[in-house]
């Protein structure tokens, strides 16, 4: 189907349009609320400013393709294949996005907010700035991606991998981390209060500056960890691993405290950087 005639269908109360192929096609701020796009082949095609509120793109095929600023809310895209695409400043609130294959992606100040994402492959994407509060990321790959000053408040990130993600100054109030794997991740200034790490691999992870009040680090894996200038009061550190974790001085009887809170054993730790 050439464009004109999905645009004349569309005018026409059509919204059926599953398997359409419209690769690398034109379709800045077009408008088409409530379609179905499902298993659409729209590589490379642009739809900056478009409009796809509710649409069902599942299955579709979209990398490269040009998202920007779109207008996705409850948008349906389970599945779509959106490596390399650009998803800068869309608004896609409460949309379904499982299992999705976003590797490379570029969400940057995106808003995601309520969104599903769990079993979707980020790896190295952009989500700098992204909204993602209250979205549901379990067992997605955030390996090496970039999550500086991210808003993830609230959000699902159970047996999440992402070593090597970068959580520079990031809000991360009251996120469920347990059993994540955050292997040599930047967590430096990063905003954790009431946040779960129950159970999480966080060896090799910078942690300098982060606010950790009141969070659950039980059975976490601290090996290797820089916790220098990070406020851990009230945290609970229960059976939590301490091999060569760096503190400053002045945070030992901090720590101290907290261990005492939960007759945990002090043991293991090493004041500044280990040599």
């Amino acid at each position: 189907m050439k464009l004109r005639h999905l645009l004349r269908s569309y005018e026409q109360g059509e919204r059926e349009f599953t398997g359409i192929e419209l690769k690398s096609a034109d379709l800045t701020r077009i408008m088409l609320i409530g379609v179905n796009l499902t298993e659409a082949n729209l590589m490379g095609t642009n739809l900056s400013r478009a409009f796809l509120t509710k649409s069902k793109l599942s299955r579709a095929c979209l990398n490269w393709a040009n998202l920007s600023f779109a207008k996705m809310s409850q948008a349906q895209l389970a599945e779509a294949d959106l490596t390399k695409a650009s998803l800068s400043g869309a608004f896609l609130v409460k949309s379904t996005l499982t299992r999705a294959l976003m590797s490379g992606a570029d969400l940057s100040h995106a808003n995601l907010r309520a969104s599903d994402l769990e079993g979707a492959n980020l790896c190295g994407a952009n989500l700098f700035r992204v909204n993602l509060r209250e979205a549901n990321l379990k067992s997605v790959n955030l390996n090496w991606a970039n999550l500086q000053e991210a808003r993830l408040s609230g959000a699902n990130l159970t047996d999440v991998s992402l070593h090597h993600a970068n959580f520079n100054s990031a809000f991360l109030k009251e996120v469920n981390f347990s059993n994540a794997n955050l292997e040599n991740a930047n967590l430096q200034e990063a905003r954790l209060s009431g946040s779960n790490l129950a159970g999480a691999n966080l060896t090799g992870a910078n942690l300098e500056g982060a606010n950790l009040r009141s969070v659950n680090l039980r059975g976490a894996n601290l090996t290797g960890v820089n916790l220098e200038k990070a406020n851990l009061e009230g945290a609970d550190l229960t059976d939590a691993i301490f091999v060569h974790t760096s503190f400053l001085d002045e945070q030992i009887s901090q720590v101290q405290a907290a261990l005492s809170n939960y007759m945990t054993s002090f043991s293991n730790i090493q004041t500044g950087f280990a040599t």
